[in-house]
């Protein structure tokens, strides 16, 4: 399966990146990945998200809200 987005010229030909730009951005991506600033994120702890708050184990995001919604209706008194 595609995923990718489609072309506007329908006859178009990929054309391969010339090797001079992909050691260009190797050498980038690595410098990168060597600055200061990313050893010292790379060193930082990683934050856990409760997935309680993402996913909660009633499957409600507002549980009140949908047991209020399940409940069978209520007649009103008649007059």
């Amino acid at each position: 399966m595609d995923l990718s987005f489609s072309r506007f010229e329908a006859d178009a030909t990929v054309v391969a990146l010339p090797p001079d730009l992909a050691v260009l951005m190797v050498g980038i991506a690595a410098r990168q990945a060597a600055s200061p600033t990313a050893l010292v994120q790379g060193g930082l702890p990683t934050v856990t998200v409760q997935r309680a708050w993402f996913a909660p184990a009633h499957g409600a995001f507002n549980l009140a809200v949908a047991e209020m919604l399940a409940a069978p209706p209520t007649r009103e008194p008649e007059k």
